[in-house]
Order: C-alpha cells, then structure tokens, then sequence
C-alpha cells in the first residue's frame, strides 16, 4: 500500500495535487453519507432511490421549488460565511442564532418605529440596524474570552437561548402586535420590506449576500486582515511572537461573525416574516456550522454547502408529504453527510502528509 509524503507523492510514484484532494474528499464525503442515509431511510420503510428522486424534485423540480431552496439558502449562506470567518481563526463561535435573533430584533426596531422615513434612508438604517444588532451579540462572548479567558463555545451557545428567549419575551409583551393574540409584532410598513424581483418571491437580498461570497474569500486571502485571522487560526502562538495582536484578531472574527448573521436575520424578517415573531428563525444559526465546516471554510465551497442543506431542508417536506418520511430524517442526514465529508477529509490529509 503506497503511502503519501510531504510533496504529495505516493512510494509508488503516482502524485496527487492538493487541489484535486481538496476538490474529492467532500464529493465522496457527501457520497458516503448519502449512501448512509439511504439505509435510513430503508429502515423506514421507503425506497431509498424513489426517496432521493422525490427529494430532489422537491427541491427543483419546477420555478417554485427552485425559488423555495434559493431562499433557504440565503440565510444558510450568510451565516455560513461568518462562521466561516470565525473558524478561520480558530474562534469557534456557535452563536449564529442568537446573532440571527438580534439583527432581527435590531433591524424590526428601525422597522417598526421609523416607518415614514424615505424608503432608501429606512431600507440601509434597518440593515445597519441588523448588522450591529448581530455585531453587539458577538461582541459579548469576545470581550468574555479576552477578558475572562471564558470558552467561546459555552458563552456563544449561552447566549443563543438569552436571545430567543429575549425576542419572545418582546414578541409576546412590549412589542405585541396591538389587540393580537399570538407571539409577534405588527406588520413592518411595506417601505421597510426589501423589493422583490418582478413575478417572483426572489428578493434583492439574495444578490447582496451572493456578493458576499467573493468579498469574504477577498478578505481573508488577499487582504492584511485575513491573513492575521488565518494565522491566529493557524498557530496562536507563533502569530503573537510575530507581533500579531491575537486578541484583536479574536474580537474581530466574533465581531464579523455575528455582523453576518445579523444581517441575515433583518434580511429574512423583511422578505418572509414582516414582523418579529418568536421561532423567527428555521434553525439556520445551527444549521450555518454544518454549512461552514461542510464548505471547508471555504467561501466559495460555503456557498455549495448552503445550495446543499438548502436542498435537504426544501426536498425534505416533499419527502415527508408523498413517501411518508419524518421530517426530522432529512437532519438526520444532514450530520451524518457532514461527518463523513470531515473523516474523508481528515483521512485525504493524513496521507497527504
């Protein structure tokens, strides 16, 4: 059996360039577990072929299926990004949630209180309003770490549940929509609600975050700032003895993190929900990890990853309402498709070495 060296030549001679590992380990990644999920779903009692089929065209199989797994993948690609941001540095933030929850909450204050400014004026401050909503919610567990040396990880996953529980307190109380019942606020005023493309749900915000996707790449790779947040990620100490300010490093990949997920919940109160509402989320702050270690970190690879669990979730309620399948077999899935692309890829590593 030939085994790699550092130069990515196998004993026997034969070479295999980076880019082509880096390109395979997901693909069989994602094979092996859909082969996986498949015996899942024979257990369930289900062909496994037509099931797939049935998911597939759920998922776009028509103009409404594609427009549903679109804007599924808008949410999951923004906070897919950030985190992406975060792990890049080796900041594990598992606070796209709660981020996600904040904007929203950030983003519906300007929505709900600033109606009768002119449109554009409103439509920008609403998603600043998002974003430093977001920002602010990364901020904390940042000063957490610096300061106290807290684990991001606990102090992100905390704060997750501070803020639905904080949104549905306000949902359900202060911000109640006047004489209603249920958990939510009242409509934002139509100038608040981003345009739609002529004819169809597609709105402008899934161009702004397609745009992100280069920008972000652009930002870690070929700018100063990527290059510190890779290096922090890479060794920490080393990074310090460089004379990189690791600290600074750690609040601001925190500080983008949260920005981004912000942004993605203004983004979807203003397109989909129209208002603040306790649930206001489908999960994405926690889906967005799957998506950013399924796309390697990569922003481009994020982006492939976020189409993907788009995909799952959207095919999945197809699967569930003609083959019969629980719902929650889809997330099943989902894990079991992320945890076979990271063993292939830790696998093609070790042997690369």
């Amino acid at each position: 059996m030939s085994e790699a060296t550092s130069s990515g030549q196998t004993t026997s001679g034969f070479h295999v360039p980076p880019i082509v590992v880096s390109v395979a380990a997901p693909v069989v990644g994602v094979i092996i577990g859909l082969l996986i999920g498949a015996g899942l779903i024979m257990i369930a009692g289900a062909d496994p072929i037509q099931a797939y089929k049935t998911m597939f065209q759920g998922a776009f199989g028509g103009k409404r299926q594609i427009t549903e797994t679109l804007l599924k993948t808008g949410p999951l690609l923004l906070i897919g990004l950030g985190l992406a941001v975060a792990f890049r540095a080796r900041v594990w933030n598992i606070g796209g949630e709660g981020q996600y929850y904040m904007g929203a909450l950030f983003g519906a204050l300007v929505a709900l209180y600033l109606p009768h400014w002119p449109r554009p004026m409103l439509l920008v401050t609403m998603l600043a309003a998002g974003i430093v909503g977001g920002a602010l919610w990364g901020l904390i567990p940042a000063l957490l770490k610096i300061k106290v040396g807290m684990n991001e990880i606990i102090s992100t996953l905390m704060l997750n549940y501070i803020a639905i529980l904080f949104v549905t307190y306000l949902a359900r109380g202060p911000l109640q929509e006047r004489g209603g019942y249920l958990p939510m606020s009242a409509q934002i005023d139509a100038a608040a609600r981003l345009p739609l493309i002529s004819g169809t749900r597609i709105h402008v915000g899934l161009f702004l975050v397609a745009l992100l996707v280069p920008v972000i790449y652009a930002l870690l790779w070929h700018t100063p700032l990527g290059f510190r947040l890779r290096a922090v990620g890479s060794r920490a100490s080393v990074a310090r003895y460089a004379g990189y300010n690791v600290e600074m490093a750690i609040l601001l990949a925190l500080v983008l993190s949260g920005a981004l997920a912000g942004l993605a919940g203004i983004i979807e109160l203003s397109t989909l929900h129209y208002r603040l509402k306790a649930g206001i989320s489908g999960g994405y702050g926690f889906s967005g990890v799957l998506v950013a270690l399924l796309g390697r970190m990569n922003p481009f690879g994020v982006a492939i990853a976020a189409l993907f669990f788009a995909a799952l979730i959207v095919g999945a309620e197809t699967m569930h309402v003609v083959a019969g399948l629980p719902p929650e077999l889809a997330s099943a899935i989902q894990a079991i498709v992320v945890l076979s692309v990271l063993a292939v890829d830790t696998v093609a590593r070790k042997r690369e070495k």
